[in-house]
């Protein structure tokens, strides 16, 4: 198996400077990029991740490499639409997505319910809490699938750090998620950033996976993709670094029960032994217990669902 990986490593991962933007708007022939954004309360960062994209990717260019920039708003509460429809995107609201279907709180919920509202050959997804944004995150991982026929699924890897210290971010990879791929997908070894949040995937490959519908959603479908289209298919891109807001402790606890509950879904369906967790705070009488409900729900493959079936058939 190490074997195995190392190959992949050799054929599958590449550097953003592999290839340049001028080969990949020539190589996009007809393809078409949409990026999703999904935010909730990100007005800080939000608008310069849109305009950097519109700015070197979009407007700028002979032939656009993004075709659709679209945010999905989850619920905010701040200026979050309205900063990124100034600043270029189309913005729709989750609940808006789909509405015989009641919405649930959660990330991948709205990748799901993005499909709906997206048409790009190709889907990108970008995190909308991202600073000191490059548009490097968004050639990168587009790069392989305008290039590579072969290739479905592109991940983005980066140093992550954690204030001063380089490589110090993505705590719940490296104690919960790097752990569960290595012993019991090892074949997804070499990634070296499995729960990241920018990757980008065809459009027929997203539409025949689940969506878990919380934190899990990044572990769930690069498992998925795994056992759908095989290790050769999914690929990596080396952009540099990733900075952006950290969680607390306590939310990356519930995030770490998420990923593990997702993975032991996909390892034997229906033996979900507790889906809670409960944790504790100090308050003014000592350590309070709160509990939180472990996300238990996937969406369906999207093309089970009989509006984008008609739309896509429209």
């Amino acid at each position: 198996m190490l074997e195995e990986v190392d190959r992949w490593l050799t054929r599958r991962s590449w550097s953003v400077a592999d290839r340049p933007l001028d080969r990949l708007t020539a190589a996009k022939r007809g393809t078409t990029v949409s990026v999703v954004l999904p935010a909730l309360n990100e007005e800080a960062t939000v608008g310069a991740i849109v305009e950097t994209i519109r700015r070197e990717l979009m407007d700028t260019l002979p032939v656009p490499l993004v075709d659709e920039l679209v945010v999905i708003d989850s619920g905010s509460a701040d200026r979050t639409a309205e900063v990124a429809a100034a600043a270029g995107a189309r913005v729709v609201h989750r609940d808006e997505i789909l509405p015989r279907i009641p919405a649930v709180p959660g990330k991948g919920e709205v990748l799901w319910r993005s499909l709906l509202v997206t048409g790009g050959d190709i889907v990108c997804f970008v995190d909308a809490d991202l600073r000191e944004f490059s548009a490097d995150f968004v050639s990168g991982i587009v790069g392989p699938l305008l290039t590579d026929p072969d290739v479905q699924f592109v991940k983005a890897m980066y140093d992550r750090p954690l204030g001063e210290a380089a490589g110090q971010g993505g705590r719940v990879t490296e104690l919960v998620a790097r752990p569960l791929l290595n012993l019991h997908w090892p074949q997804l070894a070499g990634f070296v950033q499995p729960l990241g949040g920018e990757y980008a995937v065809r459009r027929p490959l997203l539409e025949q996976l689940p969506f878990p519908v919380g934190y899990g959603v990044e572990l769930g479908l690069l498992v998925d993709a795994l056992h759908t289209v095989g290790l050769d298919a999914l690929a990596q891109v080396d952009v540099g670094s990733r900075k952006h807001r950290h969680q607390d402790g306590l939310a990356l606890g519930r995030m770490a029960a998420a990923i593990y509950r997702t993975a032991q879904l996909r390892l034997s369906r229906g033996q979900l032994v507790r889906p809670a967790l409960t944790q504790f705070e100090r308050g003014a009488g000592g350590f309070v217990p709160r509990t939180y409900a472990v996300d238990t729900e996937e969406r369906p493959p999207m093309r089970s669902v009989g509006e984008y079936a008609a739309r896509r058939a429209a």
